[in-house]
């Protein structure tokens, strides 16, 4: 039921032979901390009897919770209902509490240097399923999420049925009521999904997985590469930000000896010309089963440094959580 939108919550209660003005007090309830009909008191007991009997609520259950002694991270693994799991990582900024949540139960992009990748995709998430993990890590956490990021484990993008009904419900002022300005979408670069995205017109932050300058480098890291190459993918980018208004964020791991060469900066530089846009640098994570090795602090000083001489907007990403494995893919690895 949590994946329902307020109209289909209406529509489903109507049919069900209740009045109209109780979708507001359900949907209320399902943006709460809430695993039972039972838990909804202000609904009379018939009411709760009957939604039990006819409907089910989608909640994820914390099974593990770790957390950074350097800088208060705290790293989710909620399993589902069916026995999948995925992970979500809460992250206190100056500008306040931001959860980075997983979209699907693994995933089939295939990325080299990625933990998440590994073994498949088993299924995409229910926006119900994605709304609880913001629910329920922002209850145990103990202040109010203000920006959520839809960078975990999974491609969104792949899942975008389900990703835009979450996206409408958490900005339902009925629900959670999260502003879209403070949301962050991040794909490896599918086209079609980037372009259905823009046709929402919510004005979330596009941030694109880019890791490489050039096609034939990117075809080694990412293989949807192959599918839709750089010119597609920029193209795309561009229909982005004219749709939404929005500057289009790019994310680029620093793997030593492979990424960040000076002239890989210098064409990662003349790709992005023109373009309202910003580049995370992000150190690459290590990941036991991919033999990949961060860059060293001075290439990536370096390769900034190369961008912002070009008129690049970039900015070395700080690591948050890295004494509790906080990147995606990790812990839940551990447990399948």
């Amino acid at each position: 039921m949590r994946s329902l939108s307020f109209d289909e919550l209406e529509a489903f209660l109507l049919s069900a032979g209740e009045a109209r003005f109780r979708a507001g007090q359900v949907y209320a309830w399902l943006h709460k901390p809430v695993r039972g009909f039972d838990e909804m008191t202000d609904l009379s007991c018939a009411l709760r009897e009957k939604l039990s009997h006819i409907s089910r609520l989608d909640s994820a259950q914390i099974e593990e919770k770790l957390v950074s002694a350097k800088d208060g991270t705290v790293k989710y693994l909620f399993s589902l209902p069916d026995g999948e799991c995925v992970e979500s990582v809460v992250m206190r900024y100056r500008h306040g509490v931001t959860i980075c949540i997983s979209s699907q139960a693994g995933c089939r992009m295939g990325c080299r240097f990625c933990a998440s990748t590994i073994g498949g995709l088993k299924r995409g998430l229910t926006a119900g399923e994605m709304l609880s993990q913001v629910i329920f890590a922002q209850q145990d956490f103990g202040e109010r999420i203000s920006g959520v990021v839809i960078m975990g484990i999974g491609e969104p993008l792949d899942n975008f049925e389900n990703v835009a009904k979450f996206l409408l419900n958490i900005g339902d002022p009925r629900g959670i009521h999260l502003g879209y300005r403070h949301m962050t979408l991040s794909t490896c670069g599918l086209v079609g999904g980037i372009d259905a995205l823009a046709g929402l017109h919510l004005p979330i932050t596009l941030s694109v997985s880019l890791h490489a300058p050039n096609d034939a480098l990117r075809d080694t890291l990412m293989p949807v590469n192959k599918k839709y190459p750089l010119s597609a993918l920029m193209d795309a980018c561009r229909r982005y930000q004219s749709a939404t208004g929005r500057r289009v964020t790019f994310e680029y791991a620093m793997i030593a000896g492979v990424n960040d060469s000076g002239s890989c900066a210098r064409q990662l530089a003349a790709l992005l010309r023109g373009l309202l846009c910003h580049v995370n640098l992000i150190p690459v994570n290590p990941v036991k089963e991919r033999n990949f090795a961060k860059s060293s602090a001075e290439n990536m000083k370096n390769f900034m440094e190369i961008l912002q001489d070009k008129g690049v907007a970039v900015t070395i990403r700080r690591k948050l959580g890295s004494d509790i494995a906080a990147s995606c893919g990790q812990l839940r690895q551990k447990r399948v």
